[in-house]
């Protein structure tokens, strides 16, 4: 939607934002927040295959519904329900009604407040705005975002500069002035559109916390200032450690597990949920006189032992009906949103097996460690080589959690493992290319020379290499062999991958030579989910086995640094090699 044609008037920022000072809470009491976060789109269960798994199911919000009520029982006028970002992205029933199906169920639990997070941007800057900053926005999830700003958004070029959303709210809970200040993740999706945020800012939060800090406290006189954020786990350190004032941060981005509070040099309170609904988090904190005297934190399995809500499992059922397999699916009917390819089969569709677990999501001190490389990962980019008869399949590195356990692989699988509707074609890159994605960057602009933080090595197929994780950035990886040769920096391989139609010239975002795009025999286009279940109807008896699925393709020389504050869930926060 256009903002020339919202109902935003322009004093919402400035109400919400100037709450009388008057009817200041007593500053003594209890509050419980409720926190999920990094839903990214699993509307239902999904299995569990690494070591804390135990074999089980998880997630599902029809699960996550009944422990919600459940607190709530236990607790009433306690408690505030916080979802912190990426919720609208990361699996088919998102994708095709972008966003919408993930908003018509979670508008049914009632949040109290929410932080977007960078997927939430996927669909562009128009939906974003629709769903959430027009005056009667789609999802009634109350956003707060202290540092996103307009920036000549067509139709708001007036409001150059203006929040998009207000910075913060103040809740009155159980005689608490609680004031809740948010933030977004500081860069867009990483998609297939480089304009998909035009006409929005983002800042890196740092100004937008001391400033809004402050104010709560000397101005708005809260009891308790909670952060609810999208910069993740180690941004959202480093700030609590720079700047005091924040009693606690609810944090989302990188999906890691916190077993307990972490705990700032100025005593902020941080924790962080996981990824897919696999852990709701639950953190009581008692008040006296303005301060944080207790905390009591539960970090909850959302597993089968939670019975689903019924009447938020019939709105999941409502929401996925015109997507799996039944007298409503029409194939052609739904066109994915960014690349144009139409789904073909019921997302439900059984579409070959698997003998080995698929995923990307080990233990940092574990064998072949996620943050290294995930035989998810080795699946996809052998299926990108192989169709497209390159030398190397690729994919940029990241540890989504979608697992896959030995059993059935189903077409809704491929799209929790390839959410943002990528092609497949093939280019050329240079050795010296090949190794920068290897090498890669920490954690972008924060990744610093010898500096481990929240890194994801590229996943390769017909690639094999050696890493030291304690050797400087830039000599990483070593010994890289391309099909068993040593790799030439300066010569040129080519190189399977994700293409979008609006960065031609781009093989996983990196700038390639002599691109091709895979296309169907008549010419028509493909989607990386129709290439990937193609190549699994390849395989002998349409499975996936070990002897076809070689993993351990990056060795690690050296192990990772040990964990700190108790999460094994990527790497240390802000290790420093020595």
């Amino acid at each position: 939607m256009k903002f020339g044609k919202m109902r935003f008037t322009a004093t919402l920022c400035v109400a919400l934002s100037s709450i009388s000072l008057a009817q200041a809470g007593s500053g003594n009491g209890e509050v419980t927040f409720i926190h999920m976060g990094d839903l990214h789109g699993h509307l239902i269960p999904h299995p569990n295959v690494r070591s804390d798994g135990n074999g089980q199911s998880e997630g599902g919000l029809a699960r996550i519904y009944s422990l919600v009520r459940e607190i709530r029982q236990a607790k009433p006028r306690q408690t505030l329900l916080v979802n912190t970002g990426d919720t609208l992205h990361g699996g088919a029933e998102a994708l095709f009604t972008q966003g919408e199906a993930m908003i018509k169920v979670l508008n049914a639990f009632r949040i109290d407040a929410y932080a977007p997070g960078n997927w939430d941007y996927v669909y562009g800057a128009d939906k974003f705005i629709d769903y959430f900053a027009d005056s009667k926005p789609k999802a009634n999830w109350h956003a707060v975002i202290s540092n996103l700003y307009y920036d000549n958004y067509p139709g708001a070029e007036a409001r150059t500069g203006q929040h998009v959303a207000p910075p913060y709210m103040i809740k009155t809970i159980n005689g608490l002035r609680v004031g809740i200040l948010g933030f977004t993740s500081d860069r867009g999706p990483q998609a297939g559109d480089p304009n998909i945020t035009k006409g929005l800012k983002f800042t890196n939060g740092e100004a937008e916390y001391e400033k809004y800090a402050k104010l709560l406290r000397e101005q708005e006189k809260v009891d308790l200032v909670v952060a609810i954020s999208e910069l993740g786990l180690h941004g959202n350190l480093t700030l609590a450690d720079r700047i005091p004032g924040v009693d606690v941060i609810l944090s989302s981005d990188k999906h890691e597990i916190t077993p307990k509070p972490i705990v700032s040099r100025h005593g902020t309170l941080i924790v962080e949920q996981g990824m897919d609904g696999q852990v709701v988090g639950e953190l009581t904190v008692r008040v006296k006189n303005g301060k944080v005297v207790d905390k009591k934190y539960v970090s909850h399995r959302i597993t089968n032992r939670l019975k689903e809500n019924p009447a938020v499992a019939a709105l999941i059922k409502s929401v996925r009906r015109p997507y799996v397999a039944g007298p409503q699916f029409r194939p052609g009917q739904f066109r994915n949103p960014i690349s144009g390819a139409p789904l073909r089969y019921p997302i439900d569709s059984v579409i070959g097996q698997t003998q080995v677990a698929l995923y990307r999501s080990n233990f940092s001190d574990e064998a072949m460690p996620g943050v290294i490389e995930g035989s998810s990962h080795d699946f996809l980019t052998d299926a990108f080589r192989v169709m497209t008869g390159a030398q190397l399949g690729g994919i940029t590195g990241f540890r989504y959690g979608t697992t896959v356990a030995p059993g059935p692989i189903k077409l809704e699988d491929l799209y929790h493992y390839m959410p943002i509707g990528p092609q497949i074609a093939k280019g050329e890159l240079t050795g010296a290319q090949i190794k920068k994605t290897l090498e890669g960057n920490p954690q972008g602009e924060q990744g610093r020379v010898n500096e481990w933080i929240n890194g994801w090595t590229a996943g390769y197929s017909g690639l094999t290499a050696d890493f030291d994780p304690l050797a400087p950035q830039g000599e990483r990886v070593r010994n890289i062999q391309v099909n068993g040769q040593p790799l030439d920096l300066n010569a040129s391989y080519t190189v399977a991958g994700f293409y979008f139609d609006l960065i031609p010239g781009q093989i996983n975002r990196v700038p390639a030579k002599n691109v091709t795009v895979l296309k169907d025999k008549d010419g028509s286009l493909l989607d990386g989910t129709d290439v990937v279940k193609r190549y699994i109807e390849s395989l002998p008896a349409s499975t996936v086995t070990a002897d076809n699925l070689r993993l351990n393709r990056i060795r690690l020389v050296n192990p990772l640094p040990k964990p700190e504050h108790g999460i094994r869930e990527i790497q240390p926060l802000g290790s420093v090699a020595k």
